[in-house]
C-alpha cells in the first residue's frame, strides 16, 4: 500500500480543457465551459479538489479556447498542487492536446480526466487498482439510466473492456465512459505529434481489441455538455444522499 501512495503523490494529473463548448454557448458565452460557475465556484474548481483530495500534487491543463482566462482565473497553484498549462494553437483532439504535453509529463502513470464531466469516484482506490494491472491504459465507468446520450461500454467478469458502442446506438442502463483515464507515459508518446487525434475514436477502440481494463464505479456523474445538464449541476454537488 505504501508504494501506491507514493506513486499517486508522484503521479501526473492532466485536465483536458481546451473545448470550445459550442452546446453550452447559449447560456455560458464570456468563457470556456470548463469554467462555467457552478454554486459560486468554476466547474474546474470541483476536479481540482478531487485530484487533490487523492493525493497528488501537479496538474496540467490542456487548454486552448480562451485559454488565457483558464491561467487567470487558476495560476500557478491550487492549494498544495503545482498547476502547469499546454496550450494548442488549433484544435487537436484529447488525444492531440494530451501528446502536446508530454514534455509536462514527469511520471510513468497519468491520470488525464475531461474537463467538462465528473464523477463521485474515490480516485485513489482507482489508481492503486490500476497499478496492479498489466496493462496500458485503462477507463473509469459509471453506470447510468440511459446510456443513449454517451454510449456505452460493455466490460466482461475479466474487467476487460470487449466494445464500444456509438451515441444513440443503444439506450437503457448500462455502463459509459466517465471521461476519467490511467495511461502509461509509453503510451502517450507513441500518439502521432502536432496533429488531431481523439482518444475516444482513435486510441480506445483500438486498445479494445488488445487489452483495455474498465475500472466500475457506482458512483454518481454529471456533465455540463448541455445547458440541461449544466441546469442541475449545482444541485448535484450539493446533494447530501439519501
Amino acid at each position: 500500500m505504501k508504494k501506491s501512495v507514493q506513486n499517486i503523490a508522484n503521479m501526473t494529473a492532466v485536465i483536458l480543457a481546451g473545448g470550445f463548448g459550442t452546446r453550452l454557448q447559449s447560456v455560458v458565452s464570456d468563457k470556456p465551459k470548463v469554467l462555467a460557475e457552478v454554486s459560486g465556484k468554476p466547474f474546474l474548481a470541483y476536479l481540482l479538489k478531487q485530484i487533490s483530495s487523492a493525493g497528488i500534487r501537479k496538474v496540467v491543463f490542456c487548454t486552448g479556447y480562451m485559454a488565457e482566462k483558464i491561467q487567470d482565473c487558476f495560476g500557478d497553484t491550487y492549494g498544495p498542487m503545482h498547476i502547469l498549462y499546454s496550450k494548442e494553437d488549433e484544435p487537436l483532439g484529447t488525444g492531440g492536446a494530451l501528446r502536446l504535453a508530454l514534455s509536462y509529463l514527469s511520471s510513468d502513470t497519468v491520470l488525464i480526466m475531461n474537463g467538462d464531466s465528473y464523477t463521485d469516484a474515490d480516485l485513489g482506490s482507482y489508481v492503486n487498482w490500476f497499478l496492479q494491472k498489466n496493462c496500458k491504459a485503462a477507463l473509469l465507468l459509471t453506470k447510468v439510466l440511459d446510456t443513449s446520450r454517451y454510449g456505452s461500454v460493455t466490460v466482461n467478469r475479466d474487467e476487460n473492456i470487449t466494445a464500444f458502442d456509438e451515441k444513440g446506438a443503444s439506450s437503457g442502463a448500462g455502463w459509459i465512459n466517465a471521461g476519467v483515464y490511467l495511461m502509461r507515459k509509453s503510451l502517450i508518446i507513441s500518439m502521432p505529434a502536432g496533429q488531431f487525434y481523439s482518444l475516444e475514436y482513435d486510441l480506445l477502440p483500438s486498445l479494445a481489441e488488445k487489452k483495455l481494463y474498465g475500472f466500475c464505479s457506482e458512483g454518481r456523474f454529471i456533465d455540463i455538455g448541455t445547458p440541461e445538464s449544466y441546469a442541475v449541476t449545482g444541485d448535484f454537488f450539493c446533494y447530501k444522499g439519501p
